[in-house]
């Protein structure tokens, strides 16, 4: 496996790799300090970011790597270059490429040229590298993932596709719970319900909140409008997903123990309220800083061709 596009490529023995070499480098992040010594890892950034970027620059510093931040204006891409040849030359300079943008299809076409790991960073699709941090704070708060009950509550966004896809390759029950016309993509859902059979999670999506946090271990959301969304756009969206709001009611319905999680940036009074989001059951700042520890881990994993793969070589809506 040279890539990582989306959870689905990954095989439960790799998910279980890349969470156990994530424990690793929580308690020592220069574990394997040298790796990358001397080498560059090209991060592309067509959309702002601050957990994405400053996570894969931190994993790479701790690798030994120089991390070589690049933006839409500062490559040829927007004069015409095409992604294949990009990826052919930037395969000659550096040792991974990190992408984060809009296109599927873009990502999986440099993927397809590279002949070094390509991660996806963030799609409109996937956003694989948050679903493995959500992983590894829920395993290190419980203590195992196996059985834990979690509710997204929101969007069926890129966030709620690739937590479908994580929680049904760990064994995690997750209910998704969207207003209609907000409902994760189907052949997402139906993908990760494959997976779910052989790890004997459950998938469930409903239109009803409170159906799906009752009793859950956990209960996540992220933003009501993207980046990019028009005024217009912000009022319908905020009027359809109001009454999936995080508050304190709504975590008083989930097991007594259960937590808050927040891929962030949040905008409290919207998504979540500000008790809940600054409360004591929010874990949300260890999600973030684990956003570190498992991309220094898909590095290592990557860079040293420890990941076998599924077998999954297509990117859910692309097609």
């Amino acid at each position: 496996m040279k890539d990582l596009l989306r959870i689905a490529d990954l095989s439960r023995a790799d998910l279980e790799l890349v969470l156990d070499l994530s424990d690793a480098v929580h308690a020592d992040p220069h574990l394997h300090a040298g790796l990358l010594d001397g080498e560059t890892v090209v991060t592309y950034f067509a959309k702002p970011s601050t957990r994405t970027r400053l996570s894969f620059g931190s994993a790479i510093t701790h690798l030994g790597g120089v991390p070589e931040v690049v933006g839409p204006t500062e490559l040829q891409l927007g004069r015409g270059e095409t992604i294949e040849d990009t990826a052919r030359v930037i395969s000659r300079y550096a040792k991974a490429f990190v992408i984060r943008t809009f296109s599927d299809d873009d990502v999986r076409r440099f993927a397809g040229a590279a002949t070094i790991p390509v991660i996806n960073g963030l799609t409109d699709r996937h956003h694989p590298c948050q679903a493995l941090a959500d992983l590894l704070t829920l395993r290190r708060h419980f203590g195992r993932l196996r059985d834990l009950r979690v509710a997204y509550l929101g969007d069926g966004n890129n966030v709620a596709h690739s937590l479908l896809e994580a929680c049904a390759l760990a064994g995690v029950h997750l209910t998704v719970a969207t207003p209609p016309g907000y409902e994760p993509d189907p052949q997402i859902v139906a993908d990760a319900r494959r997976m779910a059979a052989d790890s004997g999670a459950l998938v469930v999506t409903t239109t009803d909140a409170h159906l799906a946090v009752s009793g859950v271990d956990a209960i996540y959301t992220d933003v009501w409008v993207s980046m990019g969304d028009s005024d217009d756009e912000r009022t319908t969206r905020s009027q359809a997903l109001r009454d999936y709001q995080v508050s304190a009611e709504i975590m008083r319905e989930a097991s007594p123990d259960a937590v808050f999680m927040h891929c962030l940036p949040a905008h409290r009074g919207e998504e979540v309220t500000a008790e809940v989001m600054d409360g004591p059951a929010s874990i949300v700042l260890e999600e973030a800083e684990n956003r570190m520890h498992t991309a220094q881990a898909l590095l290592i994993a990557l860079s040293l061709g420890k990941l076998t793969g599924s077998g999954t070589t297509e990117m859910a809506g692309t097609r």
